[in-house]
């Protein structure tokens, strides 16, 4: 974490984050060290259907053909993040950290992490095995971080 806040630092990069289901963690845990304040711009918890239609400008019809929990919707999220933030790096994330609310299609675990930098816009689709809320939260944290770390170098 620390060394990713000094890179981000070095390169004079600001970072915004759109997230969902992790409900704030993965900000929380950057605003956690010292020193994000030189690095940290933005962060939403879009949450609901609603806030991604109305904070983060999700076309609602992205929602209805796609669901929430998809790779349209995830792209969505990061690219309109992008347009409010002005953060050199932006990241959002959509998925379902259960117990409930998967299905054959959308399982328990199942999350998309999108990374903007530049014009550059990446979605990941992840699909975490731990069948606990907390768990699935923390993976997708570390892996977000991980996308984040990469996308910086």
């Amino acid at each position: 974490m620390k060394t990713l806040i000094k890179l981000l630092t070095k390169k004079k990069l600001k970072i915004s984050f759109a997230e969902s289901c992790t409900g704030g963690l993965l900000a929380s845990t950057i605003a956690s060290v010292s020193g994000a304040s030189k690095i940290f711009n933005l962060g939403l918890i879009t949450y609901s259907n609603q806030a991604k239609i109305k904070i983060l400008k999700v076309n609602k019809n992205i929602i209805k053909n796609y669901g929430a929990v998809s790779h349209e919707c995830c792209s969505a999220m990061v690219k309109n993040l992008s347009k409010i933030s002005k953060a050199n790096i932006n990241v959002s994330i959509t998925g379902i950290a259960g117990p409930k609310g998967g299905t054959k299609e959308k399982p328990v675990g199942l999350v998309y992490i999108g990374v903007k930098k530049g014009n550059k816009i990446q979605v990941n689709k992840c699909l975490f095995k731990a069948k606990n809320r907390s768990s699935i939260q923390k993976a997708t944290v570390r892996k977000a971080l991980n996308l984040i770390l990469r996308a910086a170098k």
